[in-house]
């Protein structure tokens, strides 16, 4: 379901995914203020990322944002704030067969890694960590994609060899034709039929470590707004930071008191220890993670230039953020 154009005083049409931390949003416990969403569920969020740098259906979504990167310098009329949604690290998900011959990241180098979409932000955090941490070369593996890009004007690269409709990265894995890929939605799927093991081994141990000496917190996730939404709201942006905090700070009290105990809240709970907040909201608390991604995403062609954060999320609680993000 699509949400339709909306006037100053409508409702405002909104997807997100299943975060513990928008759960008060949802529900309505936490409201935005002068603004009333029609929230709207779709099958899966790549969808729905894909549809919002596309055609901009919904009046705000959350977004994948290496896609966001790469559809603002495109063009397209959307604004992210700084409210990322979840955040994982990355030295873990990349998957090799236990019974294969890669042993470490440099055994990838000359083979085919599969991921989603060549863009895919996943991708880009581990990428950066194949380079940066175990000098992998990366225009010496072929990435192997399974579906469209999202922004329909990006072109990969010689080496992205997209599969024939109908195959699948989890049978490539399978027949034995991938070094390795990228794990769950991300690439091979909840059941890639074969025995698979993380490429990067004591993975928890070396993100803990990657973190105290970077500061890097990977993020996957945007909120995106509508440029003519803006246009006709322009008290938007700051109430929608308000009540996401407010959803995030009653979220977090159901966390630590054991309300909250699914897999992900505990998982967050966890990384709370390294992290301190494992949910932060705002530019300055996630500059160093907003540089690191578009630093990668510019290493990676997948945008052309790395401009000032401060113009591409702009913080609603400055006076000096502008109105619109710009591609600088």
């Amino acid at each position: 379901m699509s949400g339709a154009p909306s006037p100053a005083s409508g409702k405002l049409s909104i997807v997100l995914g299943p975060h513990g931390q928008v759960a008060d949003l949802k529900n309505g416990a936490c409201r935005v203020k002068g603004a009333e969403l029609e929230f709207i569920t779709v099958k899966r969020m790549p969808d729905a990322y894909r549809e919002m740098v596309r055609s901009q259906p919904y009046d705000i979504s959350e977004l994948a944002p290496t896609t966001y990167l790469m559809a603002l310098e495109a063009g397209a009329p959307i604004t992210a704030l700084p409210i990322p949604m979840t955040r994982r690290f990355r030295h873990a998900g990349l998957m090799r067969r236990a019974d294969g011959d890669v042993r470490g990241p440099k055994d990838l180098e000359g083979g085919r890694v599969g991921v989603r979409t060549n863009s895919l932000t996943a991708s880009v955090w581990t990428r950066g960590v194949l380079s940066d941490d175990y000098d992998v070369d990366l225009s010496t593996i072929t990435w192997v994609t399974e579906e469209a890009e999202n922004v329909a004007s990006y072109l990969p690269p010689a080496n992205v060899e997209r599969l024939t409709e109908g195959r699948t990265l989890a049978a490539e894995m399978r027949e034995g034709r991938l070094s390795a890929a990228m794990a769950g939605l991300a690439g091979l799927g909840d059941d890639p039929g074969v025995e698979v093991v993380d490429v990067v081994e004591g993975a928890a141990a070396k993100e803990a470590e990657f973190f105290r000496r970077t500061g890097v917190y990977p993020l996957h996730g945007v909120i995106a707004v509508k440029n003519s939404v803006l246009e006709a709201r322009p008290d938007l942006p700051l109430a929608l930071f308000d009540a996401f905090s407010k959803a995030k700070t009653a979220y977090w009290s159901r966390v630590e008191s054991g309300e909250a105990a699914e897999a992900e809240d505990h998982r967050y709970k966890s990384l709370s220890s390294l992290v301190g907040d494992p949910l932060p909201y705002g530019l300055d608390e996630n500059r160093t993670s907003f540089e690191a991604l578009v630093r990668y995403a510019n290493r990676l062609g997948l945008i052309g230039r790395a401009p000032p954060i401060e113009t591409l999320f702009p913080d609603p609680r400055s006076a000096e953020a502008p109105k619109f993000a710009r591609w600088s």
